[in-house]
């Protein structure tokens, strides 16, 4: 069986109530709900969530919410890993048919694509992988970062490279913070998704935003916008 699992619990700091906060006409964690939905990748889509009105929502959009998540599982210092170790044992005590595959897909994923989310799948099982997950690339060489001094200067984390070509650097990657993919047992253990046992599936840096702040969300609705529109859905 393959599961779809979304954590969302209800206690964001920084943009309250982000999970179910309006994002361009729908609640935010809809987005990633009707993406799982399409992709018709999964037997069941679960909401994992600590929140009755998170788990009103995800219901009324076709999720299931099978449990709630206890409270010791939704401070902000919990992993993602637990969160979901968690809810794969919950739901194998509940059914008979095993989960072999699950997919986290986090709530504030609206750029989450089922097209994505099947190439996921596909190399997952076509590497053998333990975990398949979303990355991107950065948009300027991180050889060539900065960091601001407590006496308000600037300093190269690598000076090395200040002579250095930026097509001459090598290329990096970071996490995109949308989906991962992974075998049910590798969750369980609780292994570092970033490992030489796991695939990446690219995305372009335009499907790509992390939202923490109200700038982030700013962004991320006037990307979401011109996307909608460049595809003839204003």
């Amino acid at each position: 069986m393959k599961v779809a699992i979304i954590p969302a619990r209800g206690g964001s700091k920084r943009i309250p109530r982000k999970n179910i906060k309006d994002f361009c006409g729908k609640p935010m964690i809809v987005r990633s709900i009707e993406a799982a939905l399409q992709s018709n990748c999964f037997d069941r889509v679960v909401v994992s969530t600590d929140d009755v009105e998170i788990a009103g929502v995800a219901k009324a959009y076709g999720a299931e919410v099978p449990f709630i998540r206890p409270a010791e599982l939704s401070d902000d210092f919990t992993g993602t890993q637990p969160v979901i170790a968690h809810a794969v044992n919950s739901l194998q005590k509940e059914t008979d048919n095993p989960i072999d595959l699950v997919c986290c897909i986090y709530a504030t994923a609206p750029f989450v694509q089922s097209m994505y989310l099947q190439a996921g799948l596909e190399q997952l099982l076509q590497q053998r992988a333990e975990f398949a997950f979303s990355v991107t690339s950065y948009a300027f060489p991180i050889q060539r970062a900065l960091k601001l001094t407590t006496a308000q200067g600037v300093e190269m984390f690598y000076p090395e490279h200040f002579h250095t070509r930026s097509q001459d650097l090598e290329e990096a990657w970071h996490d995109a913070g949308q989906f991962y993919w992974g075998t049910a047992d590798a969750w369980l253990s609780g292994k570092p998704i970033f490992g030489n046992y796991s695939t990446p599936v690219v995305l372009p840096r335009h499907c790509v935003q992390d939202i923490d702040t109200p700038e982030d969300w700013e962004r991320a609705e006037w990307l979401f916008k011109a996307m909608q529109a460049t595809q003839g859905n204003p």
